[in-house]
């Protein structure tokens, strides 16, 4: 689905940073930034690249800090028929 129609069905866009630990230094911490447009309360999205990441990176995973904003809402969206010019 394009952007637009995901919004529509009720995606909103979800913003992760994910701090996690160098596998060769333990005591140094990293960001990472995800961005991918999801449904609340459950975040399909965002779990599965969680499980991808413990499953396939080896940097383990110190915290993640997310937050969800839908973009267009019910009330800001109307089907626009025409459209009239006067110069």
């Amino acid at each position: 689905m394009r952007e637009t129609e995901l919004m529509l069905a009720g995606y909103g866009l979800t913003t992760a940073e994910i701090f996690y630990r160098m596998p060769d230094h333990r005591n140094v911490l990293n960001t990472f930034v995800w961005q991918e447009y999801d449904l609340a309360p459950d975040y399909p999205a965002l779990f599965r690249f969680i499980e991808f990441w413990q499953e396939k990176i080896e940097g383990p995973l110190h915290s993640v800090r997310f937050t969800h904003r839908k973009l267009i809402h019910p009330g800001e969206w109307r089907h626009v028929v025409g459209e009239f010019r006067l110069n």
